[in-house]
Formats: C-alpha cells, sequence, structure tokens
C-alpha cells in the first residue's frame, strides 16, 4: 500500500480519475483531534495547494489569540488519500499549520513538531531514519450513555460480549451465552468472538486508504480488538494513528456501535493500548542492533532507552495525556508501569520483541495509549531517547521475571522505577524536567500544553465526587 500521489501533478491526475468532487483538507490540535475543512474540488488549484488554506486559529483550543488568529495550512499533497465513507466523492489531504506572523512551520502544530523532532535527530548526526510501529487497541460498545451535573454524574457503556448480560433477555433472537469472560478474550473464534466481520470491513477499508494491514484480532477484555498494521517513518506513522482511528471509529458508527480508544471505560478488565515500536537507522543501517549482545541491542538503543526512563515522568504528560490512562496502569491488567525492559517479557515497560536479525531488531515502549497525540507523543519519546544517547543513559534491567508478580515493596527494595501514579504527578514532572524538549519544543508550548492539561483533564477529574467515594464514605 502507502501513499497515492507524490506531486501536485499527480494529485490533480489522482482527483479526475477519481471524479472528485470535495478536497478535505484536515490538521491536527493539541490533544490529537483531527479537524477539517472542506473545498469544492473546482474552488482548488495549483496556487492554493502551494501558497495553502486559510483559516482561524483562535478558534482552535490553546492555539492561537483572536488579534492574531489568522494561520495557513499547508497541504502535504503526498498524503492524500480517499475518504471512504463520504456520500460524494472526497480526497482527504493531511496539512501542517504555518505561522504567517514568524513565517515558518507553527510551534505549537504537533506534525511539525515532529518533523522539527526529526531534523534535530539528523543535525545531531544520530541517524537519519526513524521508524515507529504503533499498536492501538480499541473497544466496541453497543451503547454508550454519559450524564455529569453539579449532583450527579455517571456512566453506563454496554456489549452483547459482556459477562454482565448473562441474565438479559434479546427478545425471540435468545440469549446464546457465548461471551469471552472478564480477561478471557484473546483470540476466541465466532460465536464468542462477535466482532469478525466488523473488524474484517475495518481492516479492507483501511488499506482503501493506503495502510498496509497486517492481521486483526480479539483482545483480552470483553469487546476490544486490534488491527495490526505496518510499521512507518514517525510521521507516516503518526499520520496512520489518525487514519486507522478514523477508519474504527467510523465502521463501527456505521454498523450501528460505538468504538473507544479510551484507555480504562471497564473496571476490572484490561484497557486499552498503544505500544510504540521504534528504532533509529542510519545510512542503511539499524543502530539498535547489535549481533549477540542482550537480545541484540546495541549501546545506542539502550542509551536511547535509558533516555526515555530517566525522563518518563515528564515524558508520559504526553503519551498518557488523561486522567483516565493512570486507571489502565495498575498492576493486575497487562499494563506495565514498572520502568525496566526485557526480552520478550510483556511485564516490563518495554519488551524487545523476538527477532533475530538487524530488520527486527527494536525497542517496544508498552505503556503510552491512545488518548495520547501520535505526533507529539512519537516527537517526545524520541527526544527523550536522544537526550538518552547523548548522556549514556542505561535503563535498569534487563529483568525476565514476571514482574506484575512484585510487590511494591519488592519493586522499592529492587530500587526500580515506577511510572507516575496520575496526570497531576506526570504534568508537574513535565514543569520540573523540560530541558531535554528545548531543541524542537518552545518554552510557550510546554506551559501552555500543562496548564491545557490541568484546566482540560486534572481540575475537572480532581474537583468532582465518584460513585466509589459515596459508596465508601456516605455513610461514614
Amino acid at each position: 500500500m502507502g501513499k497515492f500521489v507524490n506531486n501536485i501533478a499527480e494529485f490533480n491526475k489522482y482527483c479526475e480519475e477519481n471524479e472528485v468532487e470535495f478536497i478535505d483538507f484536515r490538521f491536527t490540535d493539541i490533544k490529537g483531534a483531527w479537524h477539517h475543512i472542506s473545498y469544492r474540488a473546482s474552488a482548488v488549484d495549483d496556487g492554493m495547494l502551494e501558497a495553502g488554506i486559510p483559516f482561524d486559529g483562535s478558534s482552535i483550543e490553546a492555539w492561537q489569540p483572536i488579534n492574531e488568529s489568522d494561520m495557513i495550512l499547508k497541504a502535504d499533497i503526498e498524503t492524500a488519500f480517499m475518504d471512504p465513507f463520504t456520500a460524494d466523492s472526497t480526497v482527504i489531504v493531511i496539512c501542517d499549520v504555518y505561522d504567517i506572523y514568524k513565517d515558518e512551520l507553527y510551534a505549537k502544530c504537533p506534525r511539525s513538531i515532529a518533523k522539527k523532532t526529526l531534523k534535530h535527530m539528523e543535525e545531531q548526526n544520530i541517524g537519519d531514519e526513524a521508524f515507529f510501529g504503533p499498536e492501538n487497541e480499541f473497544f466496541i460498545f453497543d451503547d454508550v450513555q454519559i450524564w455529569t451535573g453539579i449532583n450527579q454524574s455517571g456512566y453506563r457503556v454496554d456489549s452483547e460480549e459482556g459477562e454482565w448480560n448473562d441474565d438479559t433477555s434479546y427478545g425471540d433472537m435468545g440469549n446464546m451465552g457465548h461471551r469471552p469472560r472478564t480477561k478471557g478474550g484473546y483470540f476466541p473464534t465466532m460465536p464468542t468472538d462477535t466482532m469478525v466481520d466488523l473488524r474484517a470491513e475495518m481492516m479492507l477499508l483501511l488499506e482503501e486508504v493506503g495502510l498496509t494491514v497486517m492481521l486483526g484480532h480479539h483482545e483480552v477484555a470483553q469487546a476490544q480488538g486490534e488491527i495490526g498494521i505496518k510499521f512507518g517513518n514517525m510521521i507516516e506513522a503518526a499520520d496512520n494513528v489518525q487514519k486507522y482511528k478514523y477508519v474504527v471509529k467510523m465502521v463501527a458508527h456505521l454498523n450501528g456501535k460505538s468504538a473507544t480508544f479510551m484507555p480504562k471505560p471497564l473496571y476490572g478488565d484490561n484497557g486499552n493500548g498503544m505500544h510504540v515500536h521504534q528504532s533509529i537507522w542510519k545510512d542503511g543501517k539499524n543502530l539498535f542492533y547489535k549481533e549477540g549482545a542482550y537480545a541484540n541491542l546495541s549501546d545506542t538503543a539502550l542509551n536511547y532507552l535509558g533516555g526515555i526512563f530517566r525522563h518518563a515522568t515528564a515524558v508520559s504528560a504526553f503519551t498518557n495525556p488523561s486522567t483516565n490512562s493512570y486507571k489502565r496502569l495498575i498492576p493486575g491488567f497487562e499494563a506495565p508501569s514498572i520502568l525496566t525492559y526485557s526480552s520478550q517479557n510483556r511485564s516490563a515497560a518495554c519488551r524487545i520483541p523476538y527477532g533475530a536479525g538487524e530488520m527486527a531488531t527494536r525497542i517496544e515502549t508498552r505503556f503510552p495509549d491512545s488518548t495520547a497525540n501520535p505526533y507529539l507523543c512519537f516527537a517526545v519519546l524520541m527526544m527523550a531517547g536522544l537526550d538518552g544517547i547523548k548522556n549514556k543513559d542505561i535503563p535498569v534491567g534487563p529483568m525476565n521475571e514476571d514482574l506484575f508478580e512484585l510487590t511494591l515493596d519488592e519493586i522499592r527494595e529492587k530500587n526500580i522505577p515506577q511510572m507516575p501514579h496520575t496526570l497531576r504527578e506526570a504534568l508537574e514532572g513535565l514543569v520540573a524536567d523540560n530541558d531535554f524538549l528545548k531543541p524542537v519544543f518552545t518554552q510557550d508550548f510546554i506551559d501552555v500544553y500543562q496548564h491545557y492539561q490541568f484546566e482540560r483533564q486534572v481540575w475537572p477529574d480532581e474537583g468532582r465526587p465518584t460513585a466509589f467515594e459515596f459508596s465508601s464514605t456516605y455513610s461514614c
């Protein structure tokens, strides 16, 4: 699969061949959401594609003030693909945001930040290519209800796969009783796996929009799935996450269901992660590979990982940027929060996947989740890793034991660092530790980001009583 066009001339031909009626320009905001503006194809010419599309930057959260609101979308023509969901023929083009006041890529555009990170890697003469392979897990629910107010708040999600439906009456259809059970959803066949056809539709459409699809399967939790796609360079991989989430959500929606990448929607069952595979290459050689070393990992790879672990609290402000993220990172649900590495060991925060040769050697950070903005997530992981290479950081490990079985006392005795336990802790870590980001991230962006996350996530969450608090303290 891959890209469909390489330049404006090929783009025009592609639009003509597909009888395109609309051109949809898309960009990513600070929290990772896609935004778009649709133009009639007849209104877009080569000059507009080269000069950019104007829009109001003050209407995007945490971006421009109203007195400097004019901004430009710079179309990355090579990202063009046909939208498989619109009634009229529409081509989607992913854009970077351009700052007309500074005449440069916008300092708060996540995609632009990722591009600057790659440039920084090259300028440091470390590598000339970086490959990322995210694994995004998701839930498919049949019904979602959410309510919140001054005197009430709550939610209810439902799936026919949920064991809570064992005694539900489904009328004439009956209750067939085949369910994966809590933590019992890994690789069952039909009828226990009810999402086979739904995932197949997603996989076919993901291929239509340019992704190379490898596999699809039911995940460990009830109503949970995953589709595996091929890795790519940093920008391509982040673009693919946006396309992946769009297709998964839309296919579910059009089938009368609801898809979510929320890290922990079910209490007591496994959550959604976004494991991120990474490697850096130079002159066609994998810098993370050293034949004969532990898991074939080079010193460069260990230093890179050491940097991620040393800055893990600040890094997690981007890789795990929601309060819900930290409900996933608790013992017992295959969500590693112990900062060590191990070959083929899924209980470590970094797993070294099985692979005997240079092409396959990589690290897999297992703590990120899909509430992360993919561009910022990958950029921050790399900036921490590059800082680790610079300072020759050495991570704790390797540790081959089942880390999920360790008690907190044992973790402390072994002096193993852990991920932060809350988003507040992560953001406070970012405030204290952000110099490693400074070669690419502006201080203004870092300040805006942490304030935005406190206001959007931390304070609203901390200020609300929960149902559990009522059940545990109301009668005290």
